[in-house]
C-alpha cells in the first residue's frame, strides 16, 4: 500500500505541474494572438469621443486658469408638426382599439 501512495503523490505532484504548465501556455497564447485585447461592450461614435475630448479640454484649461472654451451641445432634432399630429392620430386609434376589446371582454 505504500507504494501505491507514492505513486498517488506522484501523479497528483506531475497534474498539477502540467496544469501550470497549460496555463502559461494558454497565456502566452492569448497574448500572441491578441485574443485577450479585444474590445467588448458598446462602441462610442467619434461625435461621443469628440464631446468627451472637448470636455476634458475644458476642465484641463480649468485647473490650468486658462480661457474655458465653451463646449458645443448636441444638436436637438424637432419633429414636425404633422408628423406628430400622425403620431397621436395613430396613438388615439390604439387606444380605441383597446379600450372596445375590454368593453366586449
Amino acid at each position: 500500500m505504500p507504494n501505491i501512495t507514492s505513486v498517488l503523490n506522484q501523479l497528483e505532484q506531475e497534474r498539477s505541474r502540467l496544469t501550470a504548465q497549460l496555463e502559461r501556455l494558454s497565456n502566452a497564447l492569448s497574448a500572441l494572438t491578441g485574443a485577450s485585447n479585444t474590445r467588448r461592450g458598446r462602441a462610442i461614435s467619434a461625435a461621443g469621443r469628440a464631446r468627451i475630448a472637448a470636455a476634458q479640454r475644458a476642465r484641463w484649461a480649468k485647473v490650468k486658469g486658462q480661457k474655458v472654451v465653451a463646449i458645443t451641445a448636441r444638436k436637438t432634432r424637432t419633429i414636425s408638426l404633422s408628423a406628430r399630429r400622425r403620431i397621436a392620430a395613430a396613438q388615439r386609434a390604439r387606444w380605441a382599439k383597446w379600450k372596445k376589446s375590454q368593453k366586449k371582454g
